[in-house]
């Protein structure tokens, strides 16, 4: 039977003990000591099986050092106050088993050893502050759990963990201590579950030779260093943790060690998000790395990085950097917002990278590793610099995806590269879609460029390579430049609209079958018109043009006099309806005729004619115009010219050059006015010279809804995305609902949602668990722009 013995210090009395010394000796197993407030310096040794509480609650009874020695002892609300904050104020010894509930360290730490049997402590409630040297020390063969311990103010190591000391803690708070917040050695095992590593001096997490930690929902920061540092065969797996504010890099996994990262964010670290060297092994799935100060990944040695659906985001330097020997695997991430490169792999480092999206950086990927690096279905968004880089020496296979809105080149290979490009798109930007550098001899089929600014491929001095099926359209320069003594091979290639199709040094080196867009046939491009979405009545009337010009061919063929057939145009239309696009495609037709020397296209506005000073104006018209000699100059928003309320204007002098230039080259050059229809009225009555030389209006009519569904099913195939059912209907619902003022986009519109549509799918696929091949294509409902 169970006996409850008291405590009352000085006061004494019958019945009672003046020590809990004394009671603990008066004791039998499973005995209660009750202790009246009041402090009790002298040190405590449970060498036996009893439960000892306060008379009147938590903290109202104070000891001096608590030894346990006991199988099963319990302590319950007590302070425990040491003499000595470097040494043990609770100590749980070989073969002993305490359990501490609400229960206050102060002047020392709670430490168990076990070396010749198990020690067991339990600690709920607990709370150790000032300790020096560590807060808790476990050592050895000791199984310890704990709930909701408090360790703060320490001068070192908040835990260590040694031996084969095992801990389990649920809300565990470690705060503000020298040393590591917690440190696990030897073969320890620890487990955190909602718990929190505050301002830690050194590493938050430091895990060590072969032991290993599991942490879910837990969080680490402020750390001095590493948030998590693991070294020899240690490992530890994080799930849904978080981690922020790290001195150094977030997480660090060096020699042998391995870490597996679930749902975690790592953020505003002052090195890297995660770092991985030696023969390190790291698996992140779903995690968030975001503010690193350095790279968010950066690997080396022979590490062995995995990231899957993973996030990166603001980075100061590159989103992965790859080093030495180390391999790196990213799947289904997207990295945005970076200083500096996305992807970089260097030295003999090897990059595999899938379905991922990079968006926002200064340069998209850069290969500089002689290890071949494999990109497939990724895509490279507003890269400030270039798209895809290979440096000299590198190595890479690239398949599908596309680079969109470079600010310089989409892909770059330079000398000695080893490059295989397969069905990939570069659209937009502000340099050359591809560029085969000196020395380069690039393998490339399906290569789609479209609408860059400067050459569609641009073959280097020296260079050459092979290029098969390959589109290039509506480039600003060249859709091919091939420069001295290169000599690509072109195989089943197409260029359309661009302002030259085939650029050659004066000293022509050796160019295999390269189709150019003169040797496209009348009715290829007629073909082309015909494929145009929508515009039913300005194909009609391009149909008769391009008959009328036939028979004035012909008659001249015939020695006959031509008729008169003014070949200037007006296009009046809303923005967005094809005004451009048919623009290039009429020079390209007359060109098929014979009636024009280049066909090219050359668009300005009024910037590019109009001066900001007198005797300005009259020579920019006239430059602008023998740039077009030989093809279409393309007036955009012409009536831009004329001032609506009258008034001195240097539009009216570039409307006289033009009119001027026109009829010093009537036969050299066509002119095409664009703009909206009413106001193309009041332009070509502004001049009579005007009036007189543009005597056919080709009206572009509004895109109606199916007609806008169709361009971007027609920008979705063309891009190797499908749409599904319910996307399709879902994108009738939003034109239809769109008001259809001045300001309506038209086809620029539809384009533009597409291109919204694409990001949004990209940023559902990244938060996958795990995508299919149709996830990567199809487009869904939840990918429509919100209105």
């Amino acid at each position: 039977m169970t006996r409850v013995l008291t405590v009352s210090g000085a006061r004494g009395g019958r019945g009672t003990h003046r020590t809990i010394a004394e009671a603990v000796r008066a004791a039998a197993p499973g005995d209660t000591i009750v202790v009246a407030p009041g402090r009790y310096p002298e040190p405590v040794r449970l060498d036996r099986d009893v439960h000892l509480r306060p008379e009147h609650g938590t903290g109202s009874v104070e000891i001096g050092a608590l030894t346990v020695t006991a199988a099963a002892a319990t302590v319950t609300g007590l302070v425990v106050r040491g003499t000595d904050p470097s040494r043990p104020a609770v100590s749980v010894q070989d073969g002993a088993g305490a359990i501490l509930d609400h229960v206050e360290v102060h002047g020392g730490r709670i430490e168990a050893r076990a070396v010749d049997a198990v020690a067991a402590v339990v600690l709920r409630d607990v709370a150790v502050h000032g300790a020096a040297g560590t807060a808790l020390h476990l050592a050895g063969d000791v199984k310890a759990e704990g709930s909701d311990v408090r360790l703060e103010a320490v001068a070192g190591v908040g835990i260590v963990l040694s031996g084969a000391a095992q801990l389990a803690a649920v809300r565990l708070l470690v705060r503000a201590t020298d040393g590591s917040g917690i440190r696990v050695r030897g073969t320890a095992r620890l487990s955190l579950t909602d718990c929190r590593i505050d301002r830690a001096g050194r590493d938050g997490l430091l895990v060590e030779d072969a032991a290993a930690v599991v942490a879910d929902e837990s969080r680490i920061d402020l750390s001095g260093a590493a948030a998590v540092q693991v070294s020899g065969a240690a490992r530890v797996r994080l799930t849904d943790c978080r981690i922020t504010g790290a001195g150094a890099s977030g997480l660090v996994v060096t020699d042998d060690a391995e870490l597996t990262a679930a749902g975690c964010t790592v953020r505003d670290t002052s090195a890297n998000a995660l770092l991985a060297v030696g023969a390190a092994r790291a698996v992140l799935d779903g995690c968030h790395l975001t503010g690193a100060g350095f790279s968010a990944v950066h690997t080396g040695g022979t590490a062995d990085v995995q990231l899957t659906a993973c996030r990166v985001r603001h980075g100061a330097e590159h989103g992965v950097h790859a080093v030495e020997q180390s391999r790196v695997t990213l799947t289904d991430c997207d990295l945005r917002d970076l200083t500096m490169t996305g992807l970089h792999a260097g030295d003999r480092a090897c990059l595999t990278v899938a379905g991922c999206t990079i968006s926002d950086v200064a340069t998209g990927v850069r290969i500089a590793s002689s290890s071949p690096a494999d990109l497939r279905q990724c895509a490279v968004l507003r890269p400030k610099e270039v798209g895809v880089e290979v440096v000299a020496g590198g190595a890479l296979t690239l398949t599908g995806g596309r680079v969109t809105d470079a600010g310089a080149a989409g892909i770059v290979i330079d000398t000695a590269a080893t490059v295989r490009i397969t069905a990939a798109d570069v659209t937009g930007g502000g340099g050359s879609g591809l560029v085969a550098w000196t020395g380069s001899r690039p393998q490339v089929e399906g290569l789609r460029v479209d609408g860059v600014a400067k050459n569609g491929i641009y073959v280097a001095q020296g260079a050459g390579g092979q290029f098969t099926r390959c589109d290039v359209t509506a480039t600003g320069f060249a859709g091919l430049h091939v420069d001295t003594a290169a000599d690509p091979v072109f195989h089943d290639c197409r260029i359309h609209d661009a302002a030259t199709g085939l650029a050659l040094p004066a000293t022509s080196p050796e160019v295999t079958a390269v189709p150019a867009p003169d040797e496209l046939s009348l009715d290829d491009l007629l073909g082309e018109l015909a494929e145009l979405v929508g515009l039913d009545r300005v194909k009609r009337d391009v149909g008769t043009l391009v008959k009328l010009m036939q028979t004035v061919r012909r008659r001249e063929e015939a020695g006959l006099p031509a008729p008169p057939l003014s070949r200037h145009l007006v296009f009046a239309g809303n923005p967005g309806t094809g005004k451009t696009t048919v623009a290039r495609l009429y020079g390209r037709l007359l060109k098929a005729l014979g009636l024009l020397r280049r066909g090219h296209l050359v668009e300005v506005d009024r910037s590019a004619l109009v001066g900001e000073y007198v005797g300005h104006t009259g020579p920019k018209t006239a430059a602008a115009v023998t740039s077009a000699l030989g093809g279409v100059l393309f007036i955009d928003e012409a009536y831009s010219l004329v001032p609506r309320y009258g008034g001195n204007d240097f539009g009216q002098e570039a409307i006289a050059t033009l009119v001027k230039m026109m009829e010093d080259h009537r036969d050299d050059v066509i002119v095409i006015v664009a703009g909206y229809p009413g106001e193309m009225d009041r332009f070509i009555g502004a001049n009579p010279g005007l009036a007189s030389r543009f005597t056919r209006t080709l009206h572009f009519d509004d895109y109606d809804t199916p007609e806008l569904v169709a361009i971007v099913e027609h920008q979705a195939a063309g891009h190797r995305y499908e749409l599904t059912d319910a996307a399709r209907g879902g994108l009738v619902d939003y034109f239809t609902a769109l008001p259809r003022g001045e300001g309506f986009g038209n086809g620029r519109l539809a384009r533009q949602v597409f291109q919204e549509m694409t990001e949004r799918q990209a940023q559902r696929v990244a938060e996958l668990p795990e995508a299919t091949g149709d996830d990567l294509v199809l487009l869904a409902p939840e990918d429509l722009p919100t209105r």
